[in-house]
């Protein structure tokens, strides 16, 4: 449970590191910065995320004592191809073709992408091993030098540049700070395979191609925003977007970084039946976390925003983020409640013609929508096209006959979701602050935890029980 804990303050410094990078920067440079990490995380996603993903399926403690090869083809390509996106930069920007970003923007895009693809993967072995104090350091070190670094540079120069370069710095630097601690000599480099290699790369491809196509949408949009409403919009634009998917991440992937492996390691132990069960489980849990935590979101937005939010954002912030919710709910629920179905069965294909679809809608909607003073129709056809993609995913998801949640998990969630929208609504007239923030979130807590202690729902009140029995022995 270590891991759960170093995740979340993990995902607490990143929203306020992300905050205060917005504040130091202000919405022009942070739209610069925004749209650079949005194509750091386009380059990334199609040539080294593979390896992560391939590492959260395949590797465990178990294949590191008997299977070193499968490190060593790991360890490998993630080098090999670190160096390939590194000479693809230099050759591209010596090209001189333009685009939106400088070429120095996108150099450190590259290096961000070179960065957090390294970061991504040594974490998944990590994850993988369940090495909770391992993660623990890594976490810390990482967000001491991001405030240091990132927020730091954000703050003595307002360059989007510099703040860009801090941010590669941080990761690559706490890399360092555990090598030892993830290193496995066993795994020598000669050890690599080709067949290896080829095998992680088919299961990742179907998954790598969905989200390419989910990134071409952020991307794509706001190169959109920029082009008809400036870099200031853009910056608008992203910080309620990134904000509002953290909020979201902060809950699921919690989740997902101790659920996932142990469906892994059940498939690995016992089989794809137990595995999926254990699926189901997992779905029941995410669904009962994450629909109550974006529901509740949607209530406290102002408050949020008059508490936290940098005051040259404000307005805008609360606006699209409310625009954008839905949709960030049926993303959350997509990678962790339903995508791991697929994942658990290698059966991942249909996750691309989901993604397909979601780009269908988001055309759809920018070219129907009428076109606003601001980025709102953009925040629509997002949203409109994260929905569609969950109905979608839903769908294939019944053709394969999955384990299914139960349905008095579904409906207790769903009731008691009904029951704190509203307690919550008679707050919406007070004014916005941090009394009234306090107030909707323990009043909103305490009906939904009422619910999960009168009905077990996923059987959280059993989880939270037996955690505490060896305390009270």
């Amino acid at each position: 449970m270590k891991v759960l804990a170093a995740f979340l303050v993990n995902t607490i410094f990143n929203f306020m590191i992300g905050l205060l990078v917005a504040k130091f920067l202000g919405p022009e440079q942070f739209g610069r910065f925004a749209l650079a990490l949005s194509v750091a995380a386009f380059i990334q996603n199609i040539v080294v995320d593979w390896i992560r993903l391939a590492a959260v399926r395949f590797y465990s403690q178990r294949s590191r004592e008997t299977k070193p090869e499968l490190r060593a083809t790991l360890d490998v390509a993630a080098a090999i191809m670190s160096a390939a996106l590194a000479a693809g930069a230099i050759l591209f920007i010596l090209s001189g073709i333009e685009l939106a970003l400088t070429p120095s923007l996108l150099g450190l895009a590259v290096a961000a992408a070179i960065a957090n693809g390294l970061f991504d993967y040594h974490t998944a072995l990590i994850r993988a091993r369940f090495l909770d104090g391992v993660y623990a350091r890594l976490v810390i070190f990482k967000n001491i030098l991001a405030i240091i670094l990132t927020v730091g540079g954000a703050l003595l120069t307002g360059s989007a540049l510099i703040a860009l370069t801090g941010a590669c710095l941080s990761m690559a630097g706490s890399l360092i700070f555990v090598r030892s601690a993830v290193s496995d000599r066993e795994a020598h480099p000669k050890l690599a395979r080709f067949d290896l290699a080829m095998d992680a790369a088919k299961y990742s491809l179907p998954i790598i191609t969905a989200n390419i196509f989910y990134l071409a949408i952020v991307l794509g949009n706001r190169a959109l925003v920029t082009k008809h409403f400036g870099f200031a919009e853009t910056g608008q634009f992203s910080l309620a977007y990134d904000m509002g998917t953290r909020l979201i991440a902060a809950f699921g992937s919690a989740l997902d970084v101790l659920l996932f492996q142990i469906a892994v390691r059940t498939d690995d132990q016992h089989g794809p039946e137990r595995a999926l069960d254990q699926i189901s489980r997992n779905m029941s849990i995410v669904i009962a976390i994450l629909l109550p935590a974006a529901v509740g979101l949607w209530f406290i937005v102002p408050s949020l925003e008059h508490v936290l939010v940098p005051e040259l954002y404000r307005g805008p912030f609360g606006h699209y983020l409310k625009l954008l919710l839905p949709g960030l709910l049926c993303f959350g629920l997509m990678n962790f409640a339903i995508n791991p179905v697929f994942q658990i069965i290698k059966m991942t294909r249909p996750l691309i013609t989901a993604s397909v679809m979601a780009c269908v809608t988001d055309i759809f909607f920018i070219v129907v929508l009428p076109q606003m003073p601001d980025a709102s129709n953009y925040a629509l056809a997002q949203a409109g096209a994260l929905i569609v993609a969950m109905i979608s995913l839903l769908i294939f998801a019944a053709v394969q006959s999955p384990r299914w949640p139960r349905a008095r998990d579904l409906f207790f969630s769903i009731l008691g979701v009904i029951f704190m929208a509203l307690a919550l609504w008679p707050l919406q007239g007070l004014p916005a602050g941090l009394q009234t923030l306090g107030l909707q979130v323990l009043l909103g807590s305490l009906v939904y935890s009422l619910f999960v202690l009168c009905f077990d729902i996923a059987g959280l009140r059993s989880l939270v029980f037996k955690r505490l029995k060896p305390q009270e022995a």
